[in-house]
């Protein structure tokens, strides 16, 4: 414990201008237990004349500590690009050969994944080159799971968009039942959507996804990838735009 208190002291130390001179002593020799002990009242004193400094290296440690995790997810997204962007498994809606992908992190039953959803629409809607990827992430309950693996099946019958768009815009929380309502409205043939939802490569592309996720750091819906950007929350249109932008001008 003793020697836990010296290093915190002595990186204190360095406040003011102490540090130097006793880090340089102990390269040579021991440092006496009553030269530790006036470091340690001076560095006190110090500190309880300017408590300000213990702020500022807070602070300090943690935009490091941010930017460490900056780069980490830099790193981590460049690492998996072929999993986020490619996985033959995720769905794709707008141009497959756009010159900028946004992929999108969502839950049928998310509030907010259903209020982002218009924003997403209209980007695909307004331009040609861009290209959407969707990753489900059922987290929010069995519903949220029925969904997942219907709207993967549904790609059998090429029909996940519409089907994709009427889920995000139910009234209520999706289940069971008003999944396969939702699918008959849209014209799919629910009993062989019910065949193809036990594949098991709809299963896994579910757990894919969310070991992905939580690789990612996700931990709320929705959330997109945008380059080597990961951006959580509802955010709007606008702000998805400008993301877009960056990505093109490789800013």
């Amino acid at each position: 414990m003793r020697r836990i208190l010296f290093s915190v002291l002595l990186f204190a130390g360095f406040a003011i201008g102490g540090g130097w001179l006793i880090l340089n002593a102990s390269a040579q020799r021991a440092i006496s237990e009553p030269e530790l002990d006036a470091f340690e009242e001076r560095v006190r004193t110090y500190l309880l004349e300017h408590p300000e400094v213990i702020m500022e290296a807070l602070q300090v440690l943690q935009d490091r500590q941010r930017a460490a995790e900056a780069e980490n997810l830099k790193r981590t997204i460049a690492e998996r690009s072929a999993e986020i962007l490619n996985d033959p498994d995720a769905p794709v809606a707008g141009n497959p050969s756009g010159d900028a992908t946004l992929v999108e992190f969502f839950d049928y039953n998310c509030p907010y994944c259903r209020r982002v959803a218009p924003a997403v629409s209209g980007l695909i809607d307004d331009d040609p080159d861009l290209r959407v990827v969707y990753k489900e992430i059922p987290i929010l309950g069995p519903g949220s799971q029925f969904a997942a693996r219907a709207a993967l099946a549904s790609r059998a019958q090429g029909k996940y968009l519409e089907f994709h768009e009427a889920l995000m815009n139910a009234s209520q929380k999706v289940s069971e039942d008003s999944v396969l309502e939702i699918a008959r409205e849209v014209g799919l043939d629910v009993d062989r959507l019910a065949e193809d939802m036990e594949d098991p490569s709809i299963e896994a592309a579910i757990t894919r996804n969310l070991e992905l996720a939580n690789a990612l750091g996700i931990t709320g819906t929705p959330s997109f990838v945008i380059g080597d950007q990961l951006v959580p929350g509802a955010v709007d249109r606008a702000t998805l735009e400008g993301l877009i932008t960056q990505l093109r001008r490789g800013s």
